[in-house]
C-alpha cells in the first residue's frame, strides 16, 4: 500500500491552478483519474478537473490527504467519488474541508449491488453500462451548476456514450467468438468486463479475495491456482499490475511458463490516455490473447 503525501496531479481538462479554482469554469474534483477523465470528456472546456490519484504505479486503496488536496476539495463545485468502499478518503476530506458541494457517488448511480451472500465488486468502471449511467449523471450535475451550457454537457455525454457503446459491441463480438473460454485473474478488478465477454473465471475465489484484501494465500489455494496453468485449464491470465506482490508474480510466472498469455490491467489510466482509449486497449488485448489459443 502506498500513502500519497502530495496531490497526485491534474487530469485532462485541468487548468493551471493547483487547487482547481478556475474562474468561469465548473471546478470538479474526482478521487481517481478514471472518473476525472470521464468528467473532462463530458465537461469539455467548461470544466476544470483535478484527479486526486492518477498514477498507475500507485495503489488507490490507501491515501493520505495533503493540505493542497484538501484545498482543492474545499473549492470544488462538484465532487466525484467511486463509492462502494473504494475511496472512503473522499468522505473524510469533504468533512474536513467543510464543502457542501454536490457529491456524485458512481456506485450509487450505477445501480450495481453485491450478489446474494457476496460482496460488491467496486471496480465498476469496467462495467460499460455503469459508466454510461455515470457519464449521463455527470452531465446532469454539470448542467445544474452551469445551466447556460447544459445542452453542451448533454451533447458531450452523448458523444462519450457513443464511444462506450462501441466498446460494448466489441465485448459482445469477443463473447460470441470465445464464449466459455476459461480464464484466470489475480484480482476481481476486470471481472465486469470479462463477464460481459462470457468467459469463465476459474480462479479460486479464496485466491483473488486474499490478494485484493492483502491477506496471505493458503498453500492449498495457491496450489489450486497454479494448477490452472500447469494443467492448461485456462486460456488467459488477466493480471492487476497495479498491486502485484510475490504471490501474484508467482502466478504470472506460472502462466508464462505454461505458454498462457498474460494481459495486465490497472485501476487508473495509463499516462497520456483517456478512458475510452484505455478500455479499447484492454478489450483489444484480451481479444488478441484469446485468439492465440
Amino acid at each position: 500500500m502506498v500513502g500519497l503525501a502530495l496531490l497526485a496531479g491534474l487530469a485532462a481538462g485541468c487548468a493551471d491552478s493547483p487547487t482547481g479554482d478556475v474562474p468561469g469554469k465548473v471546478d470538479v474534483v474526482a478521487t481517481t483519474d478514471v472518473w476525472g477523465s470521464i468528467a473532462a470528456a463530458v465537461g469539455g472546456p467548461r470544466v476544470s478537473v483535478i484527479s486526486v490519484i492518477n498514477d498507475p504505479d500507485q495503489d488507490p486503496h490507501s491515501y493520505e490527504a495533503s493540505s493542497r488536496t484538501l484545498l482543492a476539495v474545499k473549492e470544488a463545485d462538484l465532487l466525484i467519488e467511486n463509492g462502494g468502499g473504494y475511496d472512503d478518503f473522499m468522505g473524510r476530506m469533504i468533512s474536513t474541508a467543510g464543502n457542501d458541494a454536490p457529491v456524485l457517488d458512481a456506485v450509487m448511480v450505477s445501480g450495481l449491488t453485491a450478489p446474494t451472500g457476496g460482496e460488491l465488486n467496486e471496480h465498476i468502471w469496467y462495467d460499460f453500462a455503469a459508466v454510461t449511467r455515470v457519464a449521463e449523471a455527470i452531465a446532469t450535475k454539470l448542467g445544474g451548476l452551469d445551466p447556460d451550457h447544459a445542452s453542451e454537457f448533454a451533447a458531450n455525454a452523448k458523444t462519450f456514450v457513443a464511444g462506450v457503446d462501441r466498446l460494448t459491441k466489441a465485448e459482445r463480438q469477443l463473447g460470441a467468438a470465445h464464449e466459455g473460454a476459461g480464464i484466470a485473474i489475480t484480482e476481481p478488478v476486470p471481472l465486469y468486463m470479462l463477464e460481459a465477454m462470457h468467459v469463465h473465471n476459474l480462479t479460486p475465489a479464496e485466491f483473488s479475495a486474499a490478494v485484493e484484501e492483502g491477506r496471505d494465500v493458503s498453500p492449498r489455494v495457491l496450489a489450486d491456482t497454479l494448477a490452472l496453468f500447469s494443467e492448461h485449464r485456462v486460456e488467459l491470465l488477466v493480471y492487476n499490475a497495479q498491486t502485484s506482490g510475490p504471490v501474484t508474480e508467482q502466478v504470472k510466472a506460472a502462466a508464462v511458463s505454461a505458454g498462457i498469455p498474460v494481459v495486465p490491467v490497472s485501476e487508473t489510466l495509463p499516462p497520456g490516455t483517456t478512458y475510452l482509449a484505455w478500455m479499447a486497449h484492454n478489450v483489444a488485448r484480451v481479444r488478441e490473447a484469446l485468439s492465440q489459443r
